[in-house]
């Protein structure tokens, strides 16, 4: 009889008692909810780190695009009420200037020279984003003004939350530059372009006060072997063109000898 009573005593003493798998219970979760939590962290800082580089390549391809088109600006002059005046129109949400057609092309094929397009890059909200878009259209001449074209080929070149704007630098005879913030009617093309995009929530410029340079500074006329400093205002004409074609030697006439 007392050997079967200890025999029962032990059985009722295997296992786990209520208590220690409650216990075993709120361990393992605690386990499960760290390791969810590290895994989250660390997913975040992966896709904030993914998206850190997505968007710097995004931002330096858009710059690299915008020093293409604006570096590509050609110093057109075109007849105007106040008289000749450079084909650009600046202000800070918007610039329109004339271009050579596929200036990032490279050279053309079967030896054709490029045309010219007009293009314009705007800063323009969408949402509660900014956007800055370029468009283009070809430029059918001079008889035509650059800024009555109507534009087409929308293209996004960079969106974000950030805050856009356009400045055009003027040089002075003496090489001081000066900034300001539309450009109309001007005789030549600003020397500089800026474009501040101030991020909404820290305030810094995301493309940290870069400069793009337009090449041209002055008419394709002014590369003439006879051009003089009337190329500049536009009161010039090709010089080929004013010249009198050359009188052709007269031949000699075939008549009889005496």
């Amino acid at each position: 009889m007392p050997r079967q009573q200890a025999s029962n005593a032990r059985s009722d003493q295997s296992g786990f008692t209520l208590i220690e798998t409650i216990a075993a219970f709120a361990i393992g979760s605690v386990v499960i909810l760290a390791a969810a939590a590290l895994l989250h962290n660390v997913a975040f800082s992966f896709d904030r780190g993914a998206n850190r580089v997505a968007n710097g390549e995004r931002l330096a391809v858009a710059a690299e695009r915008l020093a293409t088109d604006i570096g590509s600006a050609a110093f057109v002059l075109q007849k105007t009420s106040a008289g000749a005046a450079a084909a650009f129109s600046g202000t800070p949400t918007r610039m329109v200037f004339i271009s050579l057609e596929g200036a990032d092309a490279g050279p053309q094929r079967d030896g054709q020279p490029p045309g010219q397009e007009v293009v314009s890059l705007t800063a323009e909200p969408s949402g509660d984003a900014t956007q800055i878009v370029r468009r283009r259209a070809p430029w059918p001449g001079p008889r035509t003004p650059f800024d009555a074209v109507p534009l087409k080929d929308d293209v996004v070149l960079l969106e974000g939350t950030f805050d856009a704007a356009f400045s055009f630098g003027r040089q002075a005879s003496d090489g001081t530059l000066s900034w300001v913030d539309s450009w109309s009617g001007e005789r030549t093309l600003p020397r500089l372009v800026k474009l501040t995009l101030r991020d909404r929530a820290t305030g810094g410029d995301l493309l940290g006060g870069a400069e793009f340079t337009i090449r041209a500074d002055a008419p394709s006329l002014c590369a003439a072997a006879d051009a003089d400093f009337e190329c500049l205002s536009g009161t010039a004409q090709n010089a080929q063109s004013r010249k009198a074609p050359a009188p052709q030697d007269q031949a000699p006439s075939q008549g009889t000898s005496p």
